[in-house]
Order: C-alpha cells, then sequence, then structure tokens
C-alpha cells in the first residue's frame, strides 16, 4: 500500500475515499464486522466494480467472498488519506458562517480540529465564538507559523476570498478549504476545495421538471 502523495493516481479517485470511508464509519456504528464492495455500492451510488478498482490502487484489503473487514479498511484509509493523526485547521472569517463552522462537532472524530478563528472586523476581533477568541487577521502569519498549521479554511465574503487566500499562503498553508463563491488563484503546491451550496442548487435544478 502508498500513500505516497506523488503516486499517479487520479484525484477523483481520492475524491471517493472519504465517501467509502464515512460509509464503513456508518456499518461500524451499525455493529457491522464485515460489507463487501456490493453493499457499499449500493449504499453509495457507485458500482462494485469501480470500489474495487479504486481500492486496488492502494492494495488488496479484501477476499473473494469474505468481502472486507470494516475496522481493518477504515484504518487503512485513514492511512491513506493522512487522517490517522489530527490536523489543526485556521480558520478565517467570524460571521454567521465561520460561527456555525466553528460550532460544529463533525471535526474532531474525523481527524480535524479548528485550532484557532481570525477576523478583519475589529467589533469581532476578542469576541468569544464557543472556546475560541476571535484573534485579528494581523496575527494570523505568526499564529499559523508558530503552530505549523497546514491547512486553513475561508469563510469571509466573495470580495475578501483572494486576499486571505494570500495571507494563508504566505503563512505556509498548503490546504484551503473555500466557503467563498469565487475561485482563488494560488500556487501549484497549495490544494484548494469549494464549497459553493448555490452551485449545487443549480446544478439540481437543470434536472427538474
Amino acid at each position: 500500500m502508498s500513500s505516497n502523495p506523488t503516486d499517479n493516481i487520479p484525484d477523483i479517485v481520492i475524491g471517493r475515499l472519504p465517501i467509502y470511508l464515512r460509509a464503513l464509519n456508518r456499518l461500524a456504528q451499525e455493529g457491522r464486522d464485515i460489507t463487501s464492495s456490493h453493499e457499499l455500492g449500493q449504499r453509495l451510488g457507485i458500482s462494485s466494480a469501480q470500489i474495487r478498482k479504486d481500492l486496488s490502487h492502494f492494495g488488496g484489503f479484501g477476499k473473494q467472498g469474505t468481502g472486507y473487514q470494516i475496522s481493518y479498511l477504515q484504518d487503512k484509509l485513514r492511512e491513506v488519506l493522512r487522517v490517522d493523526q489530527e490536523w489543526e485547521v485556521a480558520l478565517v472569517g467570524a460571521g454567521d458562517l465561520g460561527t456555525a463552522i466553528a460550532h460544529y462537532k463533525g471535526f474532531a472524530d474525523r481527524g480535524f480540529h479548528i485550532a484557532c478563528v481570525f477576523d478583519a472586523s475589529p467589533k469581532r476581533v476578542g469576541q468569544k465564538i464557543g472556546q475560541f477568541t476571535v484573534l485579528s487577521v494581523d496575527d494570523l502569519k505568526t499564529t499559523i507559523q508558530a503552530r505549523n498549521i497546514k491547512l486553513g479554511m475561508i469563510a469571509v465574503p466573495a470580495e475578501y476570498a483572494q486576499q486571505v487566500a494570500d495571507q494563508l499562503v504566505d503563512a505556509g498553508v498548503k490546504g484551503i478549504l473555500n466557503y467563498a463563491p469565487i475561485n482563488l488563484n494560488v500556487p501549484s503546491d497549495v490544494r484548494v476545495q469549494y464549497i459553493d451550496p448555490v452551485v449545487h442548487l443549480q446544478r439540481m435544478t437543470y434536472y427538474l421538471p
């Protein structure tokens, strides 16, 4: 098995691995020990052949006729995705969206921990959001570098998102989750993922009668 980021594995395959891991976590919560590519495929709407092909990039995880041992496959996918450790994340934006993200409880048990929250507004800096005290963006670089944080989330209006991305990159962040409805320009060694609910709604309305 290999999790070397230089391996020639299609990004679309990497993108499906967290979906497989989520399904396995659900099966484990149901008290299951064994599953199959057929069952995973039925749950996820992905062909069993595609699941087997995706997993084969990283080694042999199952046996013909007996399926996959769920806890073993969970461990191996966590290792491949490098979420067998906890990653600290810097969140920029303490408005309504940022506040909701800061309060979200679903990160901790999946390998991520929001470590600090930043904002540019003097009205928000110093305020409490749950366990966090909002920090000034002026302190973003020193804080991120002191904690060696490699992941950032952007939850600011679109007109400020590129500026925030530039600050995160300058601080050494290598992965950005962007909630702002705008595409970012970043160096080639920085990964960006986008979450824009309107884009997904527009994609669905195309198919509506």
